[in-house]
């Protein structure tokens, strides 16, 4: 139903494909300083080259039609056969200095590339790949340094027949975009190194995984904390260990406190055991000491976190019953002593609160509202997006932008992955392991695994005001070694995420690593 048809077959002019693009100093006199018919609006539908725009390649391919996303029309990519087209527009006489491309799109995915570009910019082109959304629009944006006075805006397809993009409401104004944080939890990496787990560069070169993560441009680690494992491993001492690989990376450190001695999300919240039989009194004093005791010893080391999560995935609340969502004040009550603590340590460190499903904008807004309500403190909002749970990208966009606008602060990612495959390379099944569980239009592959990835990036880049930090990919060590299962109680226990690491089942680093070098 959204798959554009065209309705007119407009004449197209005899251009010469690329040929304006070879002479652009002598467009100068004709080019625009201001984008011109961002919005495909000047031109009705079955317009073969809208107004203020030139095409090359398969241009037949590239036209107007109506259904907008602001206005009455939309600019269109199709062909009933494979094609190459662009549509792109010159802008000179502009004032140096860095711009930001925003616009709105979908796509049906399938083509070998669909990306907007800013090039001829004086500086390294900057490209952002179009999302799969077949039905709602997602805003994206690509920024980059102007240094010659002039830039091209150019939409691209390499498509293979059948497939189509929309493109609308285009802007191009000062203003830049990127994300600081681009990150992974790794929180499974010491076990897997203690019972023999090995990582590789991509050419087969045995390696330190957090080298290996830094040199493909990772630049902060999340690791959980837990109070007192069965297995010994994310528990304070641990956490210290790591926390210097990280700092000695380069790499910030964000401290994910679960406050249990196993996983806490929105399924379950258990106390640790040596605080069940506690007070809520005694429970807060219990969040604060042992929030204070971690962080403290780590700024001893001198590797200070940098961010702190209180809680994880507290949908529900944490440290049940006493803390759940049931009871708001005794929530605020624990959640504001792991705020005081981390504050005490470092007041410079940021603390966030996570819930799970990015997707549902309304649970999450009855979560922040009732945040507010009862005076609970925090300085960032950091929530999980896994697009085969959480709905879509839209949705999630949806959320992104109307939390960061709603309360005022930065949003990030705080876990997201995807399969490279779908089998297992231990004996339990896999998390996601079927077709029919994937996002339409992102397959179980590496190239699968990078084309989400740089989609979940995009939605966050493009949260207005500057106000989307980054993204963390979960658990991008977890491979499958024997030992280093899910349960920290029972060593048997398998790993049902090896096909969502970034690292093969071979040990080596997959292609899919490229999304740490978004912008």
């Amino acid at each position: 139903m959204f798959h554009p048809r065209r309705t007119i077959r407009a004449l197209l002019l005899p251009l010469v494909a690329g040929l304006a693009l070879l002479a652009l100093p002598a467009q100068s006199a004709t080019a625009a300083s201001t984008l011109a018919n961002g919005g495909f609006e000047t031109d009705g539908t079955g317009t073969a080259i809208p107004s203020g725009w030139s095409e090359s390649g398969s241009t037949g391919a590239s036209y107007v039609e109506a259904g907008g996303h602001g206005g009455s029309y939309r600019l269109s990519h199709y062909a009933s056969a494979a094609y190459k087209v662009e549509t792109y527009q010159y802008l000179s006489g502009l004032t140096n200095g860095t711009y930001t491309l925003t616009a709105w799109v979908r796509s049906g995915g399938g083509q070998n590339s669909a990306y907007l570009a800013l090039k001829n910019c004086g500086s390294s082109e900057q490209r952002t790949d179009l999302p799969v959304s077949t039905s709602s629009w997602i805003r994206v944006v690509t920024s980059i340094n102007v240094t010659n006075n002039q830039c091209t805006i150019s939409i691209n397809s390499d498509a293979n027949a059948g497939n189509w993009i929309n493109v609308d409401d285009l802007t191009f104004a000062s203003g830049t975009t990127g994300l600081s944080i681009k990150g992974s939890d790794i929180s499974s990496l010491a076990k897997s190194e203690a019972y023999g787990g090995v990582y590789k560069t991509a050419s087969g070169t045995t390696g330190d995984a957090l080298a290996i993560l830094k040199s493909a441009g990772m630049n902060y680690a999340r690791l959980k904390v837990w109070v007192d494992p069965a297995d010994g491993y994310n528990n304070k001492t641990r956490v210290l260990a790591m926390a210097k690989r990280i700092k000695a990376q380069g790499m910030k450190l964000l401290a994910d406190f679960h406050y249990s001695d196993s996983w806490a999300d929105p399924g379950k919240q258990t106390k640790p055991a040596a605080w069940a039989g506690h007070s809520y009194s005694q429970l807060k004093t219990d969040v604060y000491n042992h929030t204070y005791d971690v962080l403290n010893a780590l700024k001893a080391q001198g590797t200070t976190a940098d961010m702190v999560q209180v809680g994880n995935e507290i949908n529900g609340g944490m440290l049940w019953s006493e803390g759940s969502t049931d009871n708001w004040s005794q929530l605020a009550g624990l959640i504001n002593s792991g705020y005081s603590a981390a504050k005490a340590v470092s007041s410079g460190t940021q603390v966030a609160l996570h819930l799970a499903n990015a997707g549902d904008d309304a649970t999450v807004r009855w979560w922040f509202d009732n945040a507010a309500a009862y005076g609970i403190d925090y300085d960032v909002i950091g929530l999980s997006y896994y697009g085969y749970w959480h709905g879509t990208l839209a949705a999630a966009q949806t959320t992104l932008d109307d939390v960061a606008s709603r309360y005022g602060k930065p949003v990030f990612v705080a876990e997201t992955a995807y399969p490279f495959r779908l089998d297992s390379d231990d004996s339990l099944t896999n998390q996601i392991d079927t077709t029919a569980e994937l996002v339409s239009g992102y397959p179980a592959t590496a190239a699968g695994q990078l084309a989400w990835m740089n989609s979940v990036a995009n939605i966050v880049e493009a949260v207005p005001n500057g106000r989307g930090l980054g993204v963390f990919y979960w658990e991008a060590t977890w491979t499958a070694v024997t030992g280093n299962g899910w349960d920290p109680t029972d060593a048997t226990s398998g790993n049902g995420w090896e096909n969502q690491a970034l690292f093969g089942f071979d040990d080596k680093a997959l292609s899919s690593m490229a999304w740490f070098s978004h912008r």
